[in-house]
Order: structure tokens, then C-alpha cells, then sequence
């Protein structure tokens, strides 16, 4: 990816396209090199996983075990396919950014596209 992300951990996002395209949740993991991000609770698939033993536990009892089964995860969705919701007007919006002076130092910050208003709250 040439151009960095515009989209950052722990930003609300809008889904697109797929089979959860029109619902809203929280950027859990953005994987730029990749250019994907992990949504909670969106694009969920099932994995088979073994039980397995926990390694270092302290204390008297025998070797603790983490229980195997059928787990969901959230698997990784193409940044193109989510758009930033905007903290302030709460609509889905493009991101652009504005170089700010604070404190003597410049600064890049995110800004909605639709209202103006900042989208880092720093």
C-alpha cells in the first residue's frame, strides 16, 4: 500500500459491501501492510480450534487446559470496503487531513469531510 491508512484503531466504522454491509462497529486491529481492518463483531467466521495446555501457570493444580471447540472470530475486512463515521454529525464520511499548529509543533489531524469537525480528539 502506497498511501497510509485513513483508518485507525479504535474509530467506528461503517461496512460497505459484503454480507455485513449497512451495520456500524469499533476498528478492533488495522493491519496497513495488508491493508485490512478488524471489525468487532463484523465479518464473524467459525474455527475449529483443539484443546490446548496453558503454558507457565503458577500455582498447585495440575496444567490448566483452554477448552477447544467451535469458536467465532472476527476476520479481516479490506479498508476499502468501511468508511469512518464521524463522532460528531455520526454520519459515515471520507477523511481528509489538515495540518494544525499546537504547542510550537505541526501536526496532521483527521477531519470529516462532510461537517469540518476534527475526528482526533487530542
Amino acid at each position: 500500500m502506497a498511501q497510509t491508512m485513513k483508518v485507525r484503531k479504535g474509530d467506528v466504522v461503517h461496512v460497505l459491501r459484503g454480507k455485513d454491509a449497512g451495520k456500524e462497529g469499533r476498528v478492533v486491529e488495522a493491519l496497513p501492510k495488508q491493508g485490512r481492518v478488524v471489525v468487532e463483531n463484523i465479518n464473524v467466521v467459525k474455527r475449529h480450534r483443539r484443546p490446548r495446555a496453558i503454558q507457565n501457570t503458577t500455582g498447585m493444580g495440575g496444567a490448566a487446559m483452554t477448552p477447544g471447540g467451535i469458536i467465532d472470530l472476527p476476520a479481516p475486512l479490506p479498508v476499502s470496503n468501511v468508511m469512518v463515521v464521524c463522532p460528531v454529525c455520526g454520519k459515515p464520511t471520507r477523511v481528509g487531513t489538515v495540518e494544525k499548529t499546537i504547542k510550537d509543533k505541526t501536526v496532521r489531524v483527521r477531519v470529516c469531510k462532510r461537517c469540518g469537525e476534527e475526528i482526533d480528539r487530542t
